[in-house]
């Protein structure tokens, strides 16, 4: 059980213990990216896994020499394009069976955000919400429920991904190069997830503020 339990702790928080476990696994880190990255934007039960604080990690381990840059980047683009594909196909398939039904994951207040993201953005949601945690894993989904045309949905999936993992991974590997940072790689990695969550946060204690002046 306590290995178990290593092991699920590892996968929920791998952007936190990527050096150790790159030390250890070597190549397959890799791999592990992958199905992280895919499975974070390609199962829609699996929103709570790392996202933009795994891709800042994964780039500042590249600068480190752990992992091939090119190699890492081709791989996630195609994790991410292919999840998002995945989760277009479900929201498609099942999407509303899968919401008449009581989950710990599937929450009504998730798919409720997102719908007011299309409301907002419209097809560009898909690649807006690359950088909006939750909404990154709900935005396929529900664009599968809405029938989006999947032309247009491929195309935006496609520029999100390559917006997001670029963008991120880069700028993990450019300013992993810092001697500060390589320095303090667990510290600065603490603080990328934490300014991950501020906003989530925020729209956590504006949307409780707002019920509490309705009422």
């Amino acid at each position: 059980m306590n290995v178990f339990s290593s092991f699920i702790d590892i996968i929920l928080h791998l952007d936190k213990h990527l050096a150790d476990v790159s030390a250890q696994y070597g190549p397959l880190l890799y791999f592990i990216l992958f199905f992280i990255v895919f499975a974070e934007t390609g199962l829609v039960i699996t929103p709570f896994l790392p996202g933009d604080s795994l891709l800042f990690a994964a780039g500042s381990l590249c600068a480190l020499g752990s992992l091939d840059i090119s190699l890492m980047i081709i791989l996630l683009l195609v994790a991410a394009i292919a999840g998002d594909a995945l989760n277009y196909t479900i929201g498609a398939k099942l999407g509303t069976a899968l919401f008449t039904k009581q989950s710990r994951f599937l929450k009504p207040e998730y798919l409720k955000k997102t719908h007011e993201f299309y409301e907002k953005y419209g097809a560009k949601t898909i690649v807006i919400a690359r950088f909006v945690p939750i909404v990154r894993t709900f935005a396929p989904f529900v664009a599968g429920m809405g029938n989006m045309t999947y032309r247009i949905f491929f195309m935006y999936n496609a520029i999100g991904a390559v917006i997001w993992v670029l963008s991120l991974s880069l700028t993990g590997f450019f300013f992993g190069q810092i001697p500060f940072i390589k320095n303090n790689f667990s510290f600065v990695i603490f603080a990328i997830i934490g300014l991950s969550l501020l906003p989530p946060a925020i729209e956590i204690i504006s949307a409780r503020c707002k019920q509490h002046d309705a009422h």
